[in-house]
């Protein structure tokens, strides 16, 4: 793995990985494409050949060059082992960021529905009941009950 790393930390063989990606190509098209000499493309193509990335087949009087990206897989497994656990994080913290948004979201509709039965029941009741203390109370959110107890005892009060 020392030595696909070692290959890859240059940027001419990246691009050079990167062009073999696409298929087999000689070595005087790679050469063609660098503003390097072909001697220091060969050099190039040397390390990329020994650390295995690259394998070379003689074909007539051309070298053709092929990508191996087996040793990739190794270097790529290696760099996930670091990536997983902050993926799993923003995993959960998404995760989380939705139950509030959805929580939020709920209780918002609640408060809104609530709001709205509570004017409808406070008008239904002041048409009906013809008690002030039980409508104020409903108005409050106090159930008629509590609100006609609460009513008794400010009433017995006043007798007293």
């Amino acid at each position: 793995m020392d030595r696909t790393a070692a290959a890859i930390a240059d940027p001419v063989r990246r691009h050079i990985l990167a062009m073999l990606r696409d298929g087999e190509l000689p070595a005087r098209r790679i050469a063609e494409r660098f503003p390097i000499s072909r001697p220091a493309v060969s050099r190039h193509l040397r390390v990329l050949r020994e650390s295995g990335l690259v394998h070379d087949t003689l074909v007539g009087r051309e070298r053709m060059y092929r990508l191996d990206t087996g040793p990739l897989t190794e270097v790529a497994e290696w760099i996930a082992g670091f990536g997983a656990p902050v993926a799993g994080l923003w995993s959960q913290r998404l995760d989380a960021l939705e139950t509030e948004v959805h929580r939020t979201r709920r209780d918002r509709r609640d408060a809104k529905n609530a709001a709205r039965g509570a004017g409808e029941t406070a008008t239904n009741t002041r048409a009906g009941s013809g008690d002030p203390a039980t409508n104020t109370a409903q108005d409050a959110g106090i159930p008629a009950q509590d609100a006609g107890m609460k009513t008794r005892t400010a009433r017995q009060e006043d007798i007293a």
